[in-house]
């Protein structure tokens, strides 16, 4: 499994987990690919998902081993562009095999999205486009990616249906105290003022009900990176805040954290549906307008779209059953069947004495202009082989290189968080 960033880890491990049905006889090597989101230990341990061997590789070196080793499973769990990179990749490899060798037999490649698909929906998909499976976390985005890959004439053979794999938890029962908890996000929304409002607002809503909890769950702490850039973490916003006692930062596990969990406020974060799941009460705040480029739009029709004002007015949104059951959250006790038909699948394609070849939407004929740029990303030439100057071998770095790459990321984090911003706002002058 190859992930590239903390919550695509903790999706790619439980996808792998899920597809497995838990056998104890399967072993799950874990890669981290190289890059400004690789996760901490923290972060990782925070997932609290496990596997047999963990380390961190290049594209051109998970290749290597990949064609050294040739496990019967791989699971992509990456950006759109390092997906297609990967698969042209094992399809080069595969054809200069040519059925020799320890790949003789290519492995099954499984990816997917981490949460709601709310962007990009086009581009996204074509670039997964190649493999074997594509996972689709609802009835609904099954739907919608079928309708994308037959309207531009490619095989949509590999969308099959599913759910988000972290989904669990007990059933919602009442607290004491009753605790609002606010599922914060990177990069939703971008601006300090808007973010600055929805902190203020969870202050006030901390202050006009100080027999409830307010927790304010975050995503990294400072000098981490998840998925999406964070210029703005909430820790740094809350120093000039004087937070009542009832309203505290917290990091952890999402799904700790919704034990205690009374109702969910959220911009548009995945985990308003892990909290529908539950059938915790959920809120997904319209005070910043109902738009594409926050992703509250996806819960256009579910019943919980609402604002600060009545939250603090005592509102309790009840989320729509039609839109939660298209959702993949499967409230009604039908999720652990989620992925018997994905299961299914990767057990047919295992059966195979021979596979298909990898065969992307995208190619030299298709895509002359864009699929080069992808795929030099990550070293490799438009025919899927290595540059030259490519990463030369599988090893550990040593000490010097550990550190030279530790600074790199430490200066590209700072410029992210406290650079940019500065220059941005001296633009606005």
């Amino acid at each position: 499994m190859l992930a590239d960033s903390d919550t695509r880890w903790k999706w790619g491990a439980l996808t792998a987990s899920r597809l497995t049905g838990g056998d104890p006889d399967t072993r799950l090597d874990g890669r981290l690919l190289r890059g400004r989101a690789t996760p901490t230990v923290r972060q990782l341990e925070e997932v609290g998902v496990r596997a047999d061997s963990l380390r961190e590789v290049t594209a051109i070196e998970f290749l290597r081993e990949i064609e050294r080793e040739a496990p019967d499973v791989i699971v992509l769990a990456l950006v759109g562009g390092a997906v297609q990179a990967v698969l042209h990749g094992l399809a080069r490899i595969a054809e200069d095999s040519a059925g020799s060798g320890p790949f003789g037999k290519r492995p099954v490649v499984v990816t997917g999205y981490v949460g709601v698909v709310y962007e990009k929906l086009a581009d996204g998909l074509l670039l997964r486009h190649g493999a074997d499976v594509v996972l689709a976390n609802s009835r609904q985005d099954a739907e919608r990616f079928r309708a994308v890959y037959e309207g531009v004439g490619a095989d949509a053979a590999s969308v099959t249906e599913a759910a988000l794999p972290f989904l669990g938890g007990a059933a919602y029962e009442r607290h004491d105290p009753y605790t609002v908890v606010f599922a914060a996000q990177p990069s939703v929304p971008e601006s300090r003022e808007q973010r600055t409002y929805l902190l203020r607002r969870m202050v006030e809503h901390a202050r006009l009900h100080p027999d409830r909890e307010v927790l304010i769950k975050l995503r990294s702490k400072p000098g981490e990176h998840t998925t999406h850039i964070e210029e703005l973490p909430y820790q740094k916003l809350a120093k000039g805040e004087a937070l009542p006692p009832n309203c505290r930062l917290v990091y952890g596990n999402m799904g700790e954290v919704l034990d205690r969990t009374d109702l969910l406020v959220t911009v548009s974060s995945t985990a308003a549906l892990e909290s529908l799941h539950r059938r915790i009460p959920t809120a997904v705040l319209t005070d910043l307008g109902v738009r594409e480029a926050l992703g509250n739009h996806h819960f256009i029709g579910s019943g919980c779209l609402t604002s600060w004002d009545e939250i603090d007015a005592g509102h309790s949104p009840e989320a729509a059953p039609e839109w939660v059951a298209r959702q993949g959250v499967a409230p009604d006790g039908t999720y652990e069947k989620a992925f018997d038909t994905a299961r299914e699948r990767v057990t047919e394609l295992l059966a195979q004495p021979e596979l298909p070849p990898i065969a992307p939407y995208y190619s030299l004929t298709t895509a002359p202009g864009y699929l080069p740029g992808i795929l030099a990303r990550h070293h490799l030439g438009p025919d899927g082989a290595p540059l030259p100057g490519a990463p030369a071998a599988d090893r550990e770095p040593g000490p010097v290189r550990q550190a030279v790459r530790s600074a790199a990321r430490g200066a590209y984090r700072h410029g992210v968080q406290r650079v940019a911003p500065v220059i941005r706002r001296m633009g606005e002058l």
